[in-house]
Order: structure tokens, then sequence, then C-alpha cells
């Protein structure tokens, strides 16, 4: 095997450039020529494809995003998008393709994988950490440490104005960086996807708080929580007779310089990729259990129910009162 690509898919995430760059100088140390894909599916389909070398890949394990670039694709959904995408492959001679991205970016390579025997391989770059095989994603960890600052200036203010705020985050299916940054942050109520809190329960915890002479209380939301933020700020206005803001984070969750442990995971689940195409093994799901690197079949990764941490959640009620 001589030629294998690289790819960025879904939503960006923080390590992503440091997974690029372990891919690329580690492949071409082992004797592949190792190709990029820009905009990811969408690239795949359009043939944007360019031979990178060491060079390339210079400068960027402190970056944010990803140099490849990323988008969503329609047309890879259907199965004539993803023919065109395994003809690019065919045309270009690459061996197997390694994917970084989220659940969907998965899903579509093995997709590809059954339909046109392409041999993948994936690593999980997602903030949202919905990936449950594996411990944790590539961008959680910054994602989270980038909400717990915007916790502590919003606090400052919250307190001096005296007034309840409203932050959002990011998680459509997936609570935890609302649930995470909640607990280290001390955050007096965490909304999250996978609990429908009763609204009388958050009233009177804002109540309490106030009547405990609290002078503010931060209330972090996940945006896939079922009630809609700025609806949810005027009804707790409304009922509890506080002054109520709203501050939704939104992409500022995605950017900035990855941590160091999502420098040091992306940097591990590259490596770990070229050396399962080194050892002619594909269709896997690179994830980190217990500290570990390992390889899971990919679809099989791919059924692992997520669980919700319960006792994390009760947590942030305990400690905050």
């Amino acid at each position: 095997m001589s030629r294998i690509a690289v790819l960025t898919s879904g939503g960006d995430s923080p390590g992503m450039n440091a997974a690029i760059r372990a891919v690329v100088r580690y492949g071409i140390e082992r004797g592949f020529d190792v190709y990029g894909i820009e905009r990811g599916y969408e690239g795949l389909i359009d043939g944007a494809f360019y031979q990178m070398n060491r060079r390339s890949v210079g400068d960027i394990l402190q970056r944010g995003g990803t140099i490849l670039k990323t988008a969503r694709s329609e047309k890879f959904k259907t199965l004539e998008g993803r023919t065109k995408a395994a003809q690019n492959l065919e045309t270009f001679q690459i061996e197997a393709l390694v994917v970084i991205g989220g659940e969907g970016s998965m899903t579509g390579a093995l997709e590809l994988s059954n339909e046109h025997g392409v041999n993948v391989i994936c690593i999980p770059g997602t903030i949202d950490n919905d990936l449950a095989y594996t411990d944790t994603t590539i961008g959680f960890d910054t994602a989270v440490n980038t909400v717990l600052d915007a916790i502590t200036r919003i606090r400052d203010t919250s307190s001096s104005h005296d007034r309840t705020t409203i932050i959002e985050v990011m998680g459509r299916h997936s609570g935890d960086i609302a649930l995470y940054s909640g607990l280290a942050g001390g955050a007096e109520f965490v909304l999250v996807p996978e609990v429908s809190e009763n609204f009388n329960d958050l009233c009177q915890r804002v109540i309490e708080s106030k009547n405990s002479r609290r002078q503010h209380s931060v209330i972090v939301k996940a945006e896939g929580y079922p009630m809609d933020s700025v609806q949810l700020t005027h009804k707790l206005a409304e009922r509890t007779g506080r002054e109520v803001r709203l501050v939704v984070l939104s992409y500022l969750q995605r950017g900035g310089s990855p941590s160091f442990s999502d420098r040091m995971l992306a940097t591990e689940c590259g490596v770990k990729a070229i050396q399962l195409i080194e050892e002619g093994l594909f269709n896997k799901a690179i994830g980190t259990v217990g500290g570990n690197i390992v390889a899971f079949d990919l679809e099989e990764a791919l059924l692992v129910e997520p669980e919700f941490n319960q006792g994390i959640y009760e947590a942030v009620g305990i400690l905050s009162k």
C-alpha cells in the first residue's frame, strides 16, 4: 500500500489539525504518499485532492479549526454522491481513507466502505463528546475550558448587577459540554437534552438563591434542551421577578488553540491510524478507554448507546446550594 488520504468532516473541533499533522508526518515516515482532501465529503465528491508533505502541516499543532477545511455534504447522503466519491478515490489510487469527524462523518465512512469496499479509519473529532464508544472526543476538553472561561467572566458581571444569567452552549443531542462546564464552573442549574427538568424546580432554585442573598445565579443550558432559550429567559424572568439575561456562546466554543489533552489525544489517534493501516486493519474507529488508545470495529462502535452521567448531574444541584 502506498497512497492514503485524510479528510475532516462535519463541525470543526480544536485538535483536528494535530490529528492531520500526525497522520501526514507519521504516514510519510512509514513510507506512504499522503493526500489531503479539502472540504470533507464535499471535496471527496468534487475531487479536491492534493499531495501533502511535511511542510504542509508545519506550525499547525497549536491552531484551532482544520487546514483541510470542512463542510456538510448533502450530495454525499445520496448513493450517487458516494459512488462518485469512491470513483475519485480509485482515480487517485487511494487505498485507505482516514476520516476525522463525529458520528455523521463516521456513518458516512461506514456506508462508503459497505457499498464500495473503501478501506476507512475513523478518528473522533467533535466537541459534543457524543460518541459513546470512546471516553472522550477531540475538541471536547478545549470546548469545556472555553465555556468555563466564559462562565467565570459572566459570573463577575452577573454578581455586579444582581442578575440571573442563562448561558447557552452547544450540544443538540448530548449535554456533556453543559454538564461538565456547569459542574466545574459552579453553575446553580444545568439544563440538558437527556433530562426533562421541571420548570417549576428551576424557578424555585432561582428564587431560593435570591432569598439566601446570593448575588447572582448562573444557568448553563445545552442548545438541545427542549425549551427555546429566548422563551426560557422571558418565562423565568416573569415567574421569578429576577432580571434574567441570555448569553449564547455559539461558535466561540469551536475555535481557539487546542488544550494539552486535545493535542495529545489527536496526535495519538493520528499515529494509531497509520499503525492500523500498516497492519492491514480497516473499518476501525479509534478512541480512548481508561487512557489507552484503542481501535474498535467501526460498525460496532456506532451502535454503542451513550450513557448519561446522572451522578455528575446530581452533583451540580447538590454543590450549588
